[in-house]
Order: C-alpha cells, then structure tokens, then sequence
C-alpha cells in the first residue's frame, strides 16, 4: 500500500459488505476529485489509497471513480464515495428521485445589500435581518454561470433580465432550505438543507438572501471590500450531515459530524 501518513481526511465510516462506500471527512482547501490521472493532490485519490476498490467504480466521469458527490474545494464536511459499482448505480437512482439529503452548517454575515452589491442576482423579498431562532424560509432558483472564467454562478428566476434568461443552460430548479439556529445581530448561524445540487448552490442562495458566508472569497461583498477575517481566512461552511435511503436494505442512513 502506498505510503498513508499524510493524508489529509478523516474517514467517518469505514466500507462493508452491507454499506459498499465510504464515508471521509474533507478539510477546507482540498479538491473533492482530481483533475488528470496524475493529480494527487485531492479527497478522491487519498481515499482509495486506504480502499482501493474505489478504482474499480466507473462513475459519471472516468477520472471521478467512485465519487457520488463533490465539495467545493474551498468547503469542508461529508463526503461518500462508492466502492462497488452496482451500489454507485443505485445511488444515481436515490439522488434523482431527491431521496439524498445533505445538510451545510453555515455562519453568515447578515449584510441585505449583499446581492445588489455584488450584481447579477434577480430580486430577493426575504430579509433574514430580523429573523429569530428556527425561522426558515425555502429558496428556488435555476442557475447560470457567471463572472470572469465563469467561476461563480448567478441564480435566476421569472423575475430575472431578459439577458440573464438568454445565458440559462440549466433549467432545473434547485431548492435550498435556510433555517436560523441564531442571530447575533451582524451573523447569523444557519443550517441548510438540500436533496439536489448545483455547483456553489447553497452559497450563492444565501449571498443572495442577504446571509453570505463568512470568508467566503466569490459571494460575500464584505470580503471583497475589507479582506478576510484576521483570525482565519477559511470560510465557515460546513457539510455536516449526509441522509440517505439505502438502495440495497431501504433503511434510511444517516451520517452526521461529531
């Protein structure tokens, strides 16, 4: 086996005959997948040097082996990664018929003029500046790319420009549910809830909400004007817990971190 001593996850779940996937811990500023077979430096290719078996997954991409969802690099939290293939197949299944629930503990500065200062979003009618504790409100949107590279990406709505409805690729709707565990006047505490997925889905829904992420470097307004926090510069975004139906005992799974 290949030398081990420096990996950089932490595994949760170890796999099994019952459970064929594994469960790993990501740390902030580690890619979930690599981007050429020689590319080391990722989640995907530290976990199959402890389960090789993961190799012998062929997922949605060649080079993603066995990885049934992706972080942003910038991100830490949960992840699953198969390491049988007919398990990687009916995880497909689960995951289109929204049975894969996945849950983002956030820290947020509450700043209402995030989106409008940043530009590109449609308008928003939520203010969370005067939320309490356990309010919640659902937010929907399709998604466009956006900004220099397309590195960050834009929701829309009905109520977008005609010119953001022109750029529109995708036109699933994505979900996310914000709810305020607290409010500390400036920064809220807020947990998210998805069954789908977009790239920078729950980030950008709560930049647009007036909530972004603290240190979060595309979608919080503050940062791109005062910098980062001095204490760290590691946004405070969390994937916290991963709840699934089984596809082989129909039990629901759930996974959360300690």
């Amino acid at each position: 086996m290949s030398d081990t001593s420096d990996l950089k996850i932490r595994i949760i779940s170890e796999p099994s005959k019952k459970n064929p996937f594994v469960i790993i811990y990501k740390p902030h500023n580690l890619p979930s997948a690599p981007l050429s077979e020689s590319d080391k430096e990722n989640a995907l290719y530290q976990a199959s040097l402890l389960y090789p078996e993961i190799n012998g997954v062929k997922g949605r991409k060649e080079i993603e082996k066995g990885l049934v969802h992706r972080l942003d690099t910038v991100t830490s939290g949960l992840m699953m990664i198969a390491t049988d293939q007919s398990f990687y197949d009916r995880m497909l299944d689960i995951q289109a018929k929204d049975l894969f629930i996945k849950q983002y503990l956030a820290f947020c500065d509450i700043c209402t003029d995030n989106a409008v200062t940043l530009g590109g979003f449609p308008p928003v009618s939520v203010n969370f500046k005067n939320f309490t504790c356990n309010d919640n409100v659902c937010t929907k949107s399709c998604f466009r790319a956006y900004g220099d590279g397309s590195k960050e990406v834009r929701p829309v709505t009905e109520q977008s420009g005609m010119a953001a409805l022109k750029k529109l690729k995708n036109k699933t709707e994505y979900k996310t549910d914000i709810q305020v565990l607290e409010n500390y006047g400036k920064r809220a505490k807020v947990l998210c809830t998805i069954s789908k997925g977009y790239r920078h889905q729950v980030r950008c829904h709560l930049a647009w909400n007036g909530l972004p992420v603290v240190n979060d470097p595309l979608y919080n307004s503050l940062v791109k004007k005062n910098g980062f926090e001095e204490e760290s510069k590691d946004i405070r975004f969390e994937a916290c817990s991963l709840e699934f139906t089984h596809p082989f005992t129909g039990e629901t799974v759930r996974f959360v971190v300690d």
